[in-house]
């Protein structure tokens, strides 16, 4: 199949039903990282980095007070949210862990390292770096060959900033 996308395309944002929005924000803001770029009242809230004007939006408009979808039903897997470098998400992953927020998961992929977890609402969310391409495992062809490993959470946390 043809690529038909420009090199560059990327997802530009996530925008997630919540029960409660301080509660969302919260989670996004104080326990991922996230800066709160605009919010609107009590409905809705947008959160970015670096100055971008979101990456994640929040918003309770079909959805205060509610509960997680139920599981077995199809939805949004989880959200990725790529950090730059190692110990950045080592970092992150220690706030995560310091909220007292269990992992749901944590893989070494070859081509990146994750960790899975939920927000508030029941959302998956994978927190990962990339590893170089140069680093990326491939087969005797030079085909792609990822892995799903043990990542070593207690190192990545010793790196973290």
């Amino acid at each position: 199949m043809t690529q038909i996308l420009p090199p560059t395309t990327r997802i530009g944002h996530v925008h997630l039903k919540v029960a409660n929005l301080d509660r969302a924000i919260a989670f996004y803001r104080d326990v991922v990282g996230f800066a709160v770029t605009q919010r609107l009242g009590d409905q809705a809230a947008f959160l970015g980095a670096g100055g971008y004007h979101h990456h994640i939006g929040l918003n309770t408009w079909d959805s205060l007070g509610g509960t997680p979808p139920a599981q077995g039903h199809t939805g949004l897997y989880h959200t990725a949210i790529l950090f730059p470098d190692r110990a950045s998400l080592g970092a992150a992953v220690g706030r995560v862990l310091a909220a007292g927020i269990a992992l749901d998961g944590a893989a070494d992929h070859g081509v990146s390292e994750a960790v899975y977890l939920r927000d508030p609402d029941g959302n998956g969310v994978e927190l990962y770096r990339d590893r170089a391409p140069a680093d990326w495992p491939r087969d005797a062809d030079g085909a792609l060959k990822m892995v799903n490993a043990r990542l070593d959470v207690a190192a990545l946390l010793a790196e973290g900033v």
